[in-house]
């Protein structure tokens, strides 16, 4: 009788969690809500190099050959086998 009451009991737990992800409702967006709601980004050449506070490379803002460059001097600075040299 009590292995009977506690296979009923498995049972009755199993089929209660396996039905309760079945009243998840749908999570998706409207359609006329798919549209990005943020504000639009920019280009990363286009900020001021005074409002990065912890970089110490400067580029000129909206040059992005400026940018480039220092993105590359920062690159080679990272690398710890040219900086022990």
């Amino acid at each position: 009788m009590r292995v009977r009451t506690l296979v009923l009991a498995v049972f009755a737990a199993t089929a209660a969690l396996g039905l309760a992800g079945c009243g998840d409702p749908p999570q998706e967006l409207a359609q006329k809500e798919r549209r990005y709601q943020g504000k639009p980004d920019t280009l990363p050449e286009d900020n001021d190099p005074a409002s990065a506070i912890y970089t110490t490379s400067t580029w000129t803002k909206g040059d992005k050959t400026s940018w480039e460059t220092a993105l590359k001097t920062r690159t080679l600075n990272q690398n710890e086998y040219t900086r022990v040299e």
